[in-house]
């Protein structure tokens, strides 16, 4: 029998609606905390692959979650392109782009060299996970990342990036098909190491308007999911709070796009054309409401989900909050479970 998440991915009917969770391996899990409390730090527990694989691991043995996303860090591939990042406690990076000069600095990533240790930790897992829960693999996309490059750290409105890509208009295109390049490397290693998803994470692209989304992310977006379409794996896009973006998002070659809780899913349906399984979208504050409220939110996403014409990868609007009770992730993962999926002659297009 196919992985339910794969089987909802592909735009087939699964046995039951898939569950995962963005950030289940993470800090709301006592388990993770342990492990964590011995390694020495974040950055370090990424960098050995066997507790990368352990901690990717936690929420499939407590929840039965139906997917694994790999332990990492949208920065990590950055380090095999030469650039410096800490963390305190978000990505930090001393010495930012500022110029076209700077965009130079990059290299190109070669993943087995550069972070091998990601790689291991998906061969682990590969080894390791039920037949029936695939392996993750992500990277961050080349917008996001190219915000913490030119800022040099988080930021609400990384206005001096959105600057920068205004005046600097030749460095940006340059930056941001340079980062096309290695992330579409980075996805293609992690799937040869035994990842059987491959997920863009775009945390900050809802901060533009569709013009500069047509004119300078999409083409990025478009290098990627070209290298990895003969990959033949379910390829995941999550523009977060990128809503009104969704015309613009429309016709990518992807798979399954990510919905933060903002927008209902049937109207991100009707944006995106029905092309696309849709994964979300449940608050994740809706995990500290009252278990009744909790599961009648689960319920309504769940009818949504029910309603949408490629199909649905049930999954919170955001990562999950650090502060959250594992036993409402439980409650969760349950209610998702024993909810009724569409028939088959509601299935795929």
């Amino acid at each position: 029998m196919t992985a339910p998440f794969l089987a909802a991915a592909r735009g087939e009917t699964p046995s039951h609606t898939p569950i995962w969770i963005m950030r289940q391996a993470g800090r709301y899990l006592p388990e993770y905390r342990e492990v964590r409390a011995g390694a020495g730090g974040f950055q370090e527990m990424t960098r050995r692959p066997d507790l990368a694989a352990e901690v990717t691991l936690q929420p499939i043995r407590r929840f039965g979650m139906d997917a694994a996303i790999l332990f990492s860090d949208i920065m990590t591939p950055l380090e095999g392109m030469g650039i410096d990042v800490r963390f305190a406690p978000g990505p930090i990076i001393d010495d930012p782009i500022r110029s076209v000069a700077d965009v130079s600095r990059l290299t190109t990533l070669d993943p087995h060299e550069g972070v091998p240790f990601v790689l291991e930790a998906c061969e682990i897992l590969a080894n390791e996970l039920p037949e029936n829960v695939p392996l993750i693999g992500f990277a961050g996309a080349p917008f996001t990342l190219l915000c913490y490059l030119i800022e040099g750290q988080g930021s609400k409105s990384f206005v001096q990036t959105r600057a920068f890509m205004r005046s600097e208009l030749d460095a940006t295109r340059e930056l941001l098909d340079r980062l096309a390049h290695g992330m579409a490397l980075y996805l293609e290693a992690q799937a040869r190491a035994g990842a059987r998803a491959l997920m863009i994470f775009d945390s900050w692209v809802g901060l533009l308007d569709a013009p500069t989304f047509r004119a300078l992310v999409r083409p990025a977006l478009e290098r990627i999911l070209s290298h990895l379409r003969p990959l033949d794996v379910p390829l995941l896009y999550f523009p977060n709070q990128g809503g009104h973006l969704h015309h613009e998002v429309a016709g990518l070659d992807a798979d399954v796009i990510g919905v933060d809780w903002r927008i209902p899913l049937e109207d991100a349906d009707e944006a995106l054309g029905g092309e696309f399984v849709l994964q979300g979208n449940l608050d994740p504050s809706v995990l500290f409401a009252p278990t009744d409220a909790l599961l009648t939110a689960a319920d309504s996403v769940l009818d949504a989900g029910r309603s949408l014409r490629r199909g649905h990868i049930f999954n919170l609007g955001h990562g999950i909050d650090k502060r959250t009770d594992p036993d409402q992730v439980a409650r969760l993962v349950d209610r998702v479970h024993a909810a009724p999926v569409r028939g088959a002659d509601a299935g795929a297009g």
